[in-house]
């Protein structure tokens, strides 16, 4: 939030702005791996703010399950703002315009940390207005028709959900007379059960919104596609996982007994359904991965309703790779657009002879999204479905294969962008400079083949050009010159790819590293942190 506040100071002076920005990002990412490093050796870290009696006060939290998300969440958020500042200037104005972005997306960052570490439902609720306030401001930005008609259902849909959240917060609080987590996780199993179920279906609900579960995820494919790249990168990387943080966290401190775990498995599986057959139906690159994003967070639901060891440490995994792997497909979609003109797959082609490091770019978290060996997606599945058979249970089997199936269908919607998009020869829309915002000549200007520089390809608006057919199309359409890829947003692109490939490599550390936050979530160790430090 300093950080914000000086990024807006500096509001007409973009060079600083970015350099606060990228400094105040990259400070986060090195506090969360510090609290990384300490929850794994020194245990729960826990900081009442000020001197507030138990009642009242605000408690900060980081164990090992919160300090990893926060870790993953400031690096994809650090790359997401890197990207951008491989804008053109044209751009920027348009779609990302420095004096707005920057701050905001710095105060996004400082909800979603905030949600991470609060140890009470309403410093929770606090951390989700902070990053959906930001998220209004950056999903309408342009002001476009479209995304004010995205912005409007995105807003609504949230605006019930806080008001849902605060009914709950006043349930609670009626029934317990505290806030606080761990007094909570003392205080509602002596609640009656109706109570319990009452709250519990509540905070589901809420969280279901937040984290898009079928059938709570009508509002997301109308709402990502239309923002900016950058934008959509970090909401499809970081908004859905803070739900899935809080059911996380809320299961399994809360509701020893969980008498809604059937449900909580029926809405896992159709979550991977429902949305990887609308990503079949889909020929928009953006909406298509939107709804794969809501497949795959029923993933992640299997690990939390299954509720063992196995399956919470699958699900941890699978978030922090999910996390990396979705934005990262979705910067790429935005390199595409710029390549290719068009996210649409019905208007492009070729794109893997126009651009080779683009094909890099978005196949292998491509083939990673789909779970294929030795992925870390494949590893994250692998422990969801080992969990679901020790559990042996019929629906917990169904969901297993339910998984494989949806895995499957993953693998054949990014085969289809692949085919369509990458292969065939070359057909991009629009007479623009790839990597720049200059506009083309204007109609009935030519560009004589002899002119084009080595190393640059020559496409004509909307058309195929081949080596035999370039003359005559340069000599009859408007054409542009395809010119390399910003490096800053191919950099930032591929950190996060290397992420993903880390989460392979070190998979052995790290996944034990998840075992040992899912021992702790199913123990009282966080009880025991956050009243006994006090």
């Amino acid at each position: 939030m300093l950080g914000a506040a000086l990024a807006m100071l500096a509001g007409r002076r973009p060079r600083l702005q970015r350099a606060l920005s990228v400094a105040a990002l990259g400070t986060v990412v090195l506090v969360a791996a510090f609290l990384v490093y300490l929850t794994e050796t020194d245990g729960i870290q826990t900081l009442w703010v000020a001197a507030w009696p138990d009642s009242a006060g605000i408690v900060l939290v980081a164990d090992r399950l919160s300090s990893l998300m926060l870790l993953v969440a400031s690096l994809v958020t650090l790359a997401v703002l890197v990207f951008s500042t491989g804008q053109d200037q044209e751009e920027v104005r348009q779609e990302t315009p420095v004096s707005i972005f920057h701050p905001t997306l710095l105060l996004l960052s400082a909800g979603v940390s905030d949600a991470f570490l609060a140890g009470d439902l309403f410093n929770l609720y606090v951390g989700f207005e902070i990053l959906l306030f930001a998220s209004y401001v950056l999903l309408t930005m342009g002001a476009t028709r479209p995304r004010i008609r995205a912005g409007a259902i995105y807003v609504v849909v949230n605006l019930v959900s806080s008001a849902l959240f605060l009914i709950l917060l006043a349930v609670v609080y009626t029934a317990t007379g505290t806030v606080n987590m761990a007094e909570l996780a003392q205080r509602v199993p002596q609640l009656p059960a109706d109570m319990q179920l009452m709250i519990q279906a509540l905070m589901l609900t809420v969280f279901g919104i937040k984290a898009a579960v079928f059938p709570l995820s009508a509002w997301l494919p109308d709402s990502y596609p239309t923002a900016p790249a950058p934008v959509t990168a970090v909401f499809a990387g970081l908004l859905t996982k803070v739900g899935v943080y809080s059911m996380l966290r809320v299961q399994t401190l809360l509701f020893a007994e969980r008498p809604l775990t059937t449900i909580l498995l029926i809405v896992g599986g159709a979550s991977m359904m429902v949305g990887i057959l609308g990503a079949v139906a889909q020929s928009e690159l953006k909406r298509l991965l939107s709804f794969t994003l809501v497949s795959h967070v029923g993933y992640m639901i299997m690990g939390v309703a299954l509720a063992t060891t196995g399956s919470l440490a699958a699900a941890i995994y699978y978030t922090a790779h999910h996390i990396t792997i979705q934005t990262a497909l979705f910067l790429t979609a935005g390199l595409m657009a710029r390549v290719g003109g068009s996210t649409e797959l019905d208007k492009v082609s070729g794109l893997a002879s126009l651009s080779p490091r683009l094909a890099l770019l978005f196949g292998i978290p491509a083939l990673n999204l789909a779970g294929i060996p030795p992925f870390s997606g494949f590893i994250g599945k692998i422990g969801l479905m080992r969990a679901g058979a020790q559990v042996g249970t019929p629906l917990a089997w169904l969901l297993v294969v339910t998984s494989v199936v949806a895995s499957l269908l993953t693998l054949y919607v990014m085969a289809k962008v692949w085919n369509r998009a990458f292969w065939g020869e070359v057909r991009v829309v629009g007479a623009r400079r790839v990597g720049s915002a200059r506009p083309s000549k204007p109609a009935g200007t030519t560009t004589q083949p002899a002119s084009v520089p080595t190393g640059t390809v020559t496409v004509a608006q909307e058309g195929v050009v081949s080596p035999s057919s370039a003359t005559s199309t340069a000599a009859t359409r408007p054409t542009h010159v395809a010119e390399p890829m910003p490096g800053v947003m191919v950099g930032a692109s591929l950190g996060l790819i290397v992420v993903s490939l880390a989460l392979t490599v070190a998979a052995g550390p790290l996944y034990e590293f998840c075992e040992h936050a899912a021992t702790m979530l199913l123990s009282d160790g966080y009880v025991t942190a956050v009243l006994g430090g006090r």
